[in-house]
């Protein structure tokens, strides 16, 4: 779903009728060229991209020119779907402009789409760190404050760009991005997504970095756990309910590799969830004040979004007295609000890995 070797934008949450969708990058020319070779053996010699080259000699000049077409109608068809979808803002999340591999350039990025096919639509250039960054974030004790990326390394060749039309209302000093630490880099970008959705138009947005394994869901997840919690989507799911949907469907059905990534101390995954007490105040929510829900007195927020200090980065089960919880609480802004519920049962089942 994620990638598949191909771009394919999938919409994954409808809200006030716009599309919010996610995708991998745009294949660059040694991937294209590659899966498309392949699939055309492997079909018999049919693959569709490749139909109107079939007769074409090596000094005909429009063989000289398939490379431009095979790009045109490969993108030509993402384009056709993301304007089927409605899709006005692309939120790339690469920190590179095209991702390179064995001296090939695998994947590329609107952004530097040398044809300009993109033109039409609203490109913010939102660089991101890869999963590698969260194995310092796993060294560190799990400490996202003052940790900051290095934008120095040589591969980062992807500026911070948004239009200003879009950032005024945030009064975020954009220019200062190279110094954010994890977590104010993750709740400025929330923060721009959220604003993005609620604008008074129609039109839908797309995140996506590389392969739309690790940084996408990170979003998409932050995304769908945040409206929910404003009681604007998925408003009868009870907590492990949307816990579960969040897990299964934006992480795992998306091709998020968690044995893999914890082999490596990669752990996003666990950031995503240990992040939620980060955004809990109404800057972050993307309804009316009063903000949705509060925690009932002697009960923290810690204690819902951090798994117990035994079970970090040693196992991928949540701990049989995890425990998450909603009551509403309409007088009271600002926060989440949690009762227990528990999400496995105890024994066995705590064992579990999701």
């Amino acid at each position: 779903m994620a990638r598949c070797r191909g771009r394919f934008v999938c919409p994954v949450i409808l809200y006030k009728g716009k599309h919010i969708c996610r995708s991998a990058t745009l294949a660059g020319w040694g991937e294209l060229y590659g899966r498309t070779g392949y699939n055309y053996i492997f079909s018999g010699g049919s693959d569709d991209a490749w139909a109107d080259t079939d007769d074409l000699s090596e000094e005909d000049p429009a063989f000289r020119n398939a490379d431009s077409q095979l790009f045109d109608k490969v993108r030509g068809h993402d384009i056709k779907l993301l304007r089927y979808l409605s899709v006005r803002y692309i939120c790339d999340l690469m920190v590179e402009n095209k991702k390179v591999k064995f001296g090939l350039n695998v994947t590329s990025s609107e952004k530097v789409d040398k044809a300009q096919r993109y033109a039409d639509f609203t490109l913010l250039s939102i660089p991101y760190p890869g999963c590698e960054f969260f194995k310092e974030y796993k060294d560190r004790d799990y400490t996202a404050e003052g940790l900051v990326f290095n934008w120095k390394q040589d591969y980062v060749d992807a500026p911070l760009s948004i239009p200003v039309s879009l950032t005024q209302a945030l009064n975020i000093d954009w220019s200062e991005y190279q110094s954010w630490d994890l977590v104010q880099q993750t709740q400025n970008y929330l923060r721009l997504l959220i604003s993005l959705i609620n604008s008074d138009d129609d039109s839908g947005l797309l995140v996506h970095c590389i392969s739309g394994w690790d940084r996408t869901p990170l979003f998409i997840s932050l995304l769908r756990l945040s409206l929910w919690a404003d009681g604007l989507i998925h408003a009868s799911l009870e907590p492990a309910e949307i816990l579960y949907l969040t897990v299964a469907y934006d992480w795992f059905l998306f091709g998020h590799m968690l044995a893999d990534r914890l082999s490596k101390g990669e752990e996003i995954f666990f950031f995503c969830f240990n992040f939620l007490k980060h955004i809990t105040s109404q800057e972050f929510s993307a309804a009316p004040p009063p903000r949705r829900k509060s925690l009932p007195p002697g009960f923290t927020l810690e204690e819902i979004c951090m798994l117990q200090q035994r079970d970090r980065g040693s196992t991928t089960s949540l701990s049989s007295d995890f425990s998450l919880g909603v009551e509403s609480s309409p007088g009271v802004v600002g926060s989440f609000t949690y009762e227990a519920v528990e999400l496995m049962p105890a024994g066995a089942q705590a064992q579990a890995a999701w």
